[in-house]
């Protein structure tokens, strides 16, 4: 072979950086060729396509494309859009965008280029199973360099190959037919093989080869370049790999001058890594290419979408560039089998070429992302109004919105019985009341209050099996948004294996659309609440926490309705403020005696209330049950010094600390039950309202108060200075009481105290969790009450 010397041409362009990501516009357009030597190469990849070789120079030489030529311009068919030309059949634009920058051609040199790509793209009638093709072409290039002579994998930094890695890209993997048109193929390799070896520029091949594929769809058009080089490549790599060992591979080998080639292996080490490394960006972008074209784009974008808007500037571009390094890469394995070594392509101009690849997959891989994150969106959305749709309706029986709530992955039951230490399905709940006890997973849940109210109402359904009341079931749901097995495995089960009642089996069975539905509809922070679903799957109550706390068992079925129906048969009486906390009272009540609750934690006018209240009721010839409550959130240790105080001096009853916890926590929840049932308009005619309001008001102070009654109807209430006041001065309305009675006689002595009482000053301590009211009225007079922030800490 006759040789001449080299001469180097310009040097190739510098990978450029791509518009910013996701950017609606072009890809940095390709600039105009450096002018070319005095000597055209043989099969130069840089000059036009009339010169004529004079030299060798090396095969695959890296430049820009060259500028658009007039001549050769095609215009896209005015019928069919540019979005429609790139993404398929479906889906039209209006627009092409445009970059504004100004880069080394000038924009509307650049966008005529890029028209140029597109103008080769005719229709997508035509396409191939993408998938398989590139599963295939991957088994041809995997580790391909580890067979070639002077490498190895400890040369090349691998490891040993995994057998799951060796069963990846095995030919048992692969399908045994694949619908591929070999003529196009033959057809790509010959346009290469022939272009090359008569000096055709790499850019007017690639035009080339673009319009043979003219009638296929963008992903198909890389992915059939990609095999008419898979399938060269891997003769190459065969020949090479067996020709120390098979005589017909060896013969093929010497007619192809390889032997030349493997007297060099080790010295061409640098050309074939870069080499490989062109060809690994190539298939990575082709992959993205296929993947973009994988999405379900048609149904969840329009074609004035940003996510296409991107994918139509980069998509041709990239196709384009692929193609491209395809033809550089090819002309490779031409100068290693039959043209010389001497044309091979430096190695810095290929690995100028793979950063520029690496480059455009960087913009497909910030497409493609943006498209999944905005389809899961969508996917998201969908799922939502589908679950919303479910929960929200009427069904025969609940096990559908059951199963929307408790869906596991793993089609196993999704709920245990706590009772019978088992895990069961839905339809042990199938037909019944289904009482959801939804909060977060704390540690301390079971020494919470609202555990405590559900295993008392528990404890009823358990005692009573048979009764109306029990046909309800308690489920544990705790909400875990981010679960981490060792952070959270531990908590969950020690809880749940505590709790007798039934609970999900896994925090992983509630799927993420029902723990965003429990937030955004429920209104699910972190304080639990009861969600209640009957028996045909309806939402009857969103938080019958409040009702079950105040009611207990008579609260079933748990509705909005029952509830408005138990309110509408209270009126403000004793019995309903301490129903259940001490066993006499009701017999106290029937008895017509007079029972007073007081509170405070004023240990002087505790003493002093005490002895005045007893004296006027020896006066006054009456019963009078005295009953010490405290007051709502108190400090345990100096409450429970005072409790010992009043029993240690024989003062009156007390609650015990527990139950002063629980009255005052069913106060409020007297608040919140009967608050979202009255409008603000009507609390001032509530009596029950008001009595609410007047005793939160009272447990918000330290200062003492009392409320004393008598039987179903008759109470007074004052805070501790008026009703010590009104009691110490018996004897002023004493005539009085003989003629109305004890209570009203008090009642009205009272109402005169504060009209001549100089100021008073009252506060209202509400939990920071529910609704809250934009006004509330003063329980002493009646004005509004200004209205605060209040954080408390409290250590003891």
């Amino acid at each position: 072979m006759d040789q001449t010397k080299i001469t180097p041409l310009n040097a190739p362009l510098a990978p450029a950086p791509l518009t910013a990501p996701l950017a609606p516009a072009p890809l940095k357009a390709p600039l105009a060729p450096a002018p070319h030597t005095s000597r055209t190469p043989l099969a130069s990849l840089t000059a036009p396509a009339s010169h004529t070789p004079t030299s060798n120079t090396p095969l695959g030489t890296i430049d820009t494309p060259i500028a658009p030529q007039k001549s050769t311009a095609l215009v896209p068919k005015p019928e069919q859009s540019l979005a429609a030309r790139v993404l398929g059949k479906g889906r039209s634009s209006n627009r092409f965008p445009r970059d504004g920058h100004s880069r080394a051609m000038g924009t509307s040199d650049e966008t005529e280029w890029s028209k140029k790509i597109i103008a080769t793209h005719e229709s997508d009638e035509r396409g191939i199973p993408v998938k398989p093709v590139i599963r295939t072409i991957e088994v041809i290039f995997h580790r391909a360099n580890v067979e070639l002579p002077g490498f190895s994998q400890a040369s090349l930094g691998y490891s040993e190959t995994s057998e799951h890695e060796k069963a990846l890209y095995s030919s048992a993997s692969l399908q045994d037919i694949i619908e591929l048109p070999p003529r196009i193929t033959s057809a790509i390799s010959c346009e290469i093989l022939s272009k090359c070896s008569t000096g055709v520029d790499v850019h007017t091949i690639t035009m080339n080869i673009l319009h043979l594929i003219k009638q296929y769809n963008w992903d198909s058009k890389a992915v059939l370049a990609l095999s008419s080089f898979a399938i060269t490549f891997g003769e190459f790599r065969q020949v090479v790999s067996l020709y120390s060992t098979n005589e017909l591979a060896k013969s093929v080998a010497i007619l192809k001058q390889l032997p030349e080639y493997l007297e060099h292996a080790v010295a061409l080490r640098p050309t074939l890594n870069a080499l490989f490394e062109v060809i690994k960006e190539i298939i990575d972008v082709t992959k993205k290419i296929a993947e973009f074209y994988d999405l379900p784009r048609h149904e969840y974008f329009t074609t004035d979408s940003p996510e296409l808007l991107a994918a139509v500037n980069h998509i041709p571009t990239a196709v384009y560039w692929t193609i491209r390094s395809i033809v550089v890469s090819a002309t490779q394995i031409l100068a290693l089998t039959g043209m010389g070594i001497e044309y091979l392509t430096e190695p810095w101009e290929l690995v100028s070429l793979a950063h520029k690849l690496n480059s455009i997959k960087g913009h497909l891989v910030e497409i493609i992302d943006r498209c999944v994150r905005s389809i899961a969106r969508k996917k998201d959305e969908e799922e939502f109004v589908e679950f919303d749709r479910i929960i929200g309706g009427t069904h025969i029986d609940n096990s559908m919105p059951l199963r929307a709530l408790f869906n596991p992955k793993d089609g196993q039951p999704p709920l245990y019985d706590g009772y019978r230490k088992r895990r069961v399905s839905v339809d042990e709940l199938r037909r019944k009341v289904v009482v959801l006890f939804i909060t977060d997973l704390d540690p301390e849940l079971m020494r919470g209050q609202d555990f405590q109210i559900l295993q008392q109402l528990f404890a009823e359904k358990k005692a009573n099996p048979t009764k109306t009341e029990s046909k309800h079931e308690i489920v544990w749901v705790p909400v875990v948004e981010y679960w981490t097995e060792d952070k959270h495995r531990v908590v969950f089960e020690s809880l749940r294996n505590q709790m007798e009642w039934y609970s999900i089996y896994h925090p992983t069975v509630v799927p993420p659309v029902a723990i965003r539905y429990i937030k955004q509809r429920w209104n699910f922070s972190k304080k639990p609440m009861v969600v209640v679903m009957d028996v045909q799957g309806r939402i009857v109550h969103r938080n019958a926490i409040h009702m079950i706390c105040i009611w207990g068992g008579q609260s079933y079925p748990f509705s909005t309705n029952h509830e408005k129906l138990l309110w509408d048969q209270m009126s403000w009486t004793i019995d309903l403020v301490a129903d259940g906390f001490d066993p006499n009272l009701p017999t106290w009540v029937q008895e017509g005696r007079h029972v007073c609750l007081y509170g405070g934690e004023d240990m002087d006018w505790i003493r002093k209330f005490t002895r005045v209240a007893k004296d006027v009721a020896r006066e006054a010839n009456i019963t009078l049950e005295l009953l010490y409550v405290g007051k709502s959130k108190p400090k345990e240790k100096f409450l429970r010094n005072i409790i010992d105080t009043i029993n240690k001096e024989g003062l009156t009853r007390t609650l015990d600390w527990n139950y002063i916890l629980y009255f005052w926590m069913r106060m409020e929840s007297m608040w919140h039950s009967k608050g979202q049932l009255t409008s603000s308009e009507n609390v001032k005619n509530d009596p029950i309202m008001l009595g609410i309001i007047a005793m939160l008001s009272y447990g918000s102070s330290e200062q003492g108060w009392a409320v004393i009654s008598r039987g179903f109807g008759e109470m007074v209430k004052g805070n501790g200075e008026h009703m010590f006041k009104g009691l110490n001065e018996h004897g002023r309305w004493v005539n009085r009481e003989k003629q109305i009675g004890f209570v009203p006689a008090l009642d009205e002595y009272l109402k005169q105290v504060h009209l001549d009482a100089p100021h008073h000053c009252t506060k209202l301590i509400l939990p920071g969790t529910g609704a809250m009211p934009e006004s509330v009225s003063c329980s002493e007079c009646g004005h509004l009450m200004e209205k605060y922030t209040m954080f408390r800490c409290c250590l003891e």
